[in-house]
């Protein structure tokens, strides 16, 4: 029993508005469903991978990071260094943040690691003249229209 009386509580309930972020969630996410319900089939009914190729697979993995090759880990520290100064340095623009930690993490892996970031380059050169011929080609083919 109380001592002292205590008045009735009048409770209502009120549901926060929505902000335009979590509307664009929403709305990405209702847009996407058919996608998601599409790849949940395709998963279901898929036949199941042979849990020996992931197990070898992740044992390469954790077998590696276990008796790394010399100057490994002093190697990974210098070049995630770069990427946190790229981080540092990249105030402001978002374009920026993407940009710089990325190139300063290349540049430094590319100082340890010469000869992969020159087949890298020839590569992502090959494919970037590639993609600016077809740009080229496709303006090319609108302007004569």
């Amino acid at each position: 029993l109380s001592l002292y009386s205590s008045p009735a509580r009048e409770t209502k309930y009120v549901e926060t508005p929505r902000t335009e972020l979590e509307e664009g969630v929403s709305h990405l996410r209702r847009a996407m469903e058919p996608y998601t319900a599409w790849c949940d089939r395709i998963n279901s009914s898929k036949v199941k991978v042979d849990s020996s190729l992931c197990s070898d697979f992740f044992s390469e993995g954790y077998d590696f990071l276990q008796k790394p090759p010399a100057g490994f880990y002093p190697r990974l520290g210098v070049i995630g260094f770069a990427g946190i100064i790229g981080l540092f340095l990249a105030r402001g623009s978002k374009i920026k943040k993407l940009v710089y930690p990325a190139s300063l993490m290349g540049i430094a892996a590319s100082m340890y690691y010469p000869q992969q970031a020159v087949a890298i380059a020839k590569v992502s050169g090959t494919q970037l003249y590639d993609w600016s011929l077809q740009g080229y080609i496709a303006l090319e083919s609108l302007w004569k229209d």
